[in-house]
């Protein structure tokens, strides 16, 4: 008999009956019913309760023995009565006697309680701290595992369709555009640094230059932002891909197709058939307020400022002219909502940073609100037309510059399908987010900066760079969202080095600076670059989104918090004053010092 096991705590059933067998696990639960201890052994796989009668020599130590600890226990399978049986697990319906303990490994009492859900557990920060004790957890534990069969499934389905597998380097240089690099210093080259990669874009476009057609790689990327629900700060995961000779409409296909199987193999919950949705970026800021909107919210705003303009609503009016904008935001049904509700979204908004938010019901057969008082008879008349308006129905203003109203409107939005419940939480709603614009003004400077990725093909080519307001070109950039999560940006690359030149003269690099900054990429476009595209949809938001997590560190083993903090390994910490001496590195932050007692980890 094999030492630890001979079958999981999950493989036990009727069948088995009569069987000698050994199970090694860990003390989920403990019960002493009239003397008889009932033992619940977990393993990776499942649970099995176990019974040890007070007359084993082992029954008292069983009987002290704390949850958590680890157990091999040999005994016999026997059949429980019908009315004994468990229905919550696949080994309920029978047990195993002990004859033989072997205590493998004795825990203490655990800082955090492992038989509960989240909410239950202590503290997120505790959680991070013992992560090794969280993931035992069953929906954790369950969560990693959907992770590592999503990505599986993805390599397979990626393979199948064509594309080739390759791994680009983790120590590159920084880049001037994105986010905050990680940097790494060169102990050989005295004051340079490499950087983490924020991304392999540049790698796997020189791929497409090299040749390869298709390229694929679940990819490490490292980003120095803040963390949110949807965004994990420090290291992240995304299917990266990249292709030759395809249009914007070849990428979205297969993107479409992977994203489709996915989420059909790993959830039970509904899917659009057929093509994604596409909305032009202007729309989904006009429309939803947001470039990710949440398509299972069934509200449309749209632009009233001609209306309010012309009006005598003074406040809307005055600050129209000034150059702000009006949004409507109409919603069905809600007329009969307390004062209290209306005054607590106007609370929410102004929270949000808004200077108020007008609103008109439709109730009673008469017309109620603070600003209809306001409004010609004409005027009401039109904004009803333009939002099918009808009894019971409420139609909520936000005035502002048209940045910020957008996100302020959706901000509403978003509280609204929340709070009135219109959100189905059995969908996935996909959409592709297209034609962003190029580039946009930097608010503090006034300076015509990119507004997306740098390395995108504007719409019309060298054309367009020539003879248009740059703030009026469109890029062929895309995202794809899902249920108001972004999982990916993407892009139709710019393969023309002359373009290039054009796109970052525009946005204030000159020549130099861009074979300075990206020599690889402006080398390679020398020597014959295929027209090329990508996209990289991330992993850890997909498993997210099919795990019904409420945050992304949820499906992450060792994830960080929003501090960017490994709790659980003291990351990051000093080092010790060899290390950067040898390093040519003087710490000048304040309260830093380096750690006198940090002693290099030998490797393993």
């Amino acid at each position: 008999m094999h030492p630890f096991r001979t079958h999981t705590c999950n493989d036990l059933r009727p069948e088995h009956a009569g069987q000698e067998v050994r199970l090694s696990g860990w003390v989920f639960h403990k019960r002493d019913h009239g003397g008889i201890l009932f033992i619940d052994l977990r393993d990776h796989y499942g649970r099995t309760q176990v019974i040890i009668h007070p007359s084993r020599s082992f029954f008292e130590r069983c009987s002290n023995v704390r949850l958590e600890s680890v157990l091999t226990i040999t005994g016999n399978v026997v059949v429980r009565e019908p009315e004994m049986v468990n229905h919550d697990i696949p080994t309920g319906a029978i047990e195993l006697v002990a004859e033989d303990v072997i205590f493998e490994s004795e825990s203490e009492i655990t800082p955090i309680y492992l038989a509960g859900e989240s909410d239950e557990v202590g503290p997120e920060e505790l959680r991070l701290k013992y992560r090794y004790l969280d993931l035992r957890r069953e929906s954790l534990h369950n969560n990693i595992l959907l992770r590592s069969k999503v990505i599986s499934f993805l390599r397979q389905k990626m393979t199948s369709l064509g594309f080739n597998e390759f791994q680009t380097p983790i120590l590159t240089s920084s880049s001037p555009e994105g986010a905050r690099d990680y940097l790494v210093p060169s102990r050989v080259h005295p004051g340079q640094f490499y950087a983490l990669p924020q991304a392999p874009q540049i790698f796997k476009q020189l791929l497409m230059v090299a040749g390869f057609d298709r390229y694929f790689q679940i990819a490490p990327c490292f980003r120095d932002e803040d963390g949110r629900a949807d965004r994990s700060p420090g290291e992240f995961y995304q299917l990266d891909i990249e292709m030759s000779f395809v249009t914007q409409d070849d990428i979205f296909k297969i993107v479409e197709e992977v994203l489709q199987e996915t989420f059909r193999k790993f959830s039970t919950k509904q899917l659009d058939e057929g093509p994604f949705v596409r909305i032009p970026y202007r729309d989904a800021m006009l429309k939803y307020g947001s470039d990710k909107p949440d398509l299972r919210i069934p509200i449309e705003m749209f632009d009233v400022s001609d209306i309010f303009g012309a009006s005598g609503f003074g406040a809307f009016a005055k600050a129209v002219a000034g150059g702000a904008v009006v949004r409507a935001i109409p919603v069905k049904g809600i007329a009969s909502q307390p004062r209290s509700f209306f005054d607590k979204l106007e609370g929410y908004a102004k929270e949000q940073g808004a200077k108020g938010l007008g609103y008109i019901s439709w109730k009673d057969g008469e017309l109620k609100g603070p600003i209809v008082k306001f409004m010609t008879p004409a005027e009401l008349d039109e904004l009803a037309k333009r939002g099918n308006m009808t009894e019971g129905d409420v139609m909520f203003f936000m005035c502002d510059k048209p940045a910020v109203a957008a996100k302020l409107a959706g901000d509403i939005r978003l509280k609204l399908g929340r709070d009135l419940n219109m959100i189905d939480k059995n969908v996935y709603k996909f959409c592709w987010i297209v034609d962003f614009p190029m580039f946009e003004r930097d608010e503090e400077t006034g300076d015509i900066i990119f507004s997306h990725n740098p390395f995108s093909m504007p719409q019309g080519g060298m054309d367009s760079l020539l003879n248009k307001d740059p703030l009026d070109i469109l890029a062929y950039q895309y995202d794809v969202v899902c249920n108001g999560v972004e999982l990916s940006s993407g892009a139709i690359r710019n393969h023309s080095l002359e373009i290039m030149l054009k796109a970052f003269d525009i946005a204030g690099y000159a020549p130099e600076v861009v074979f300075d900054r990206f020599p690889a990429l402006s080398g390679a476009f020398k020597y014959g670059a295929p027209p090329h595209g990508g996209i990289a949809p991330g992993v850890d938001r997909m498993v997210m989104l099919l795990a019904d997590a409420e945050n992304i560190r949820e499906v992450i083993a060792f994830p960080m918090n929003q501090r960017a903090q490994d709790l659980m390994m003291n990351a990051p910490a000093p080092v010790t004053e060899k290390q950067l001496r040898e390093l040519h590195i003087k710490v000048r932050a304040q309260n830093v010092q380096p750690n006198a007692a940090a002693q290099p980890v030998a490797n393993a």
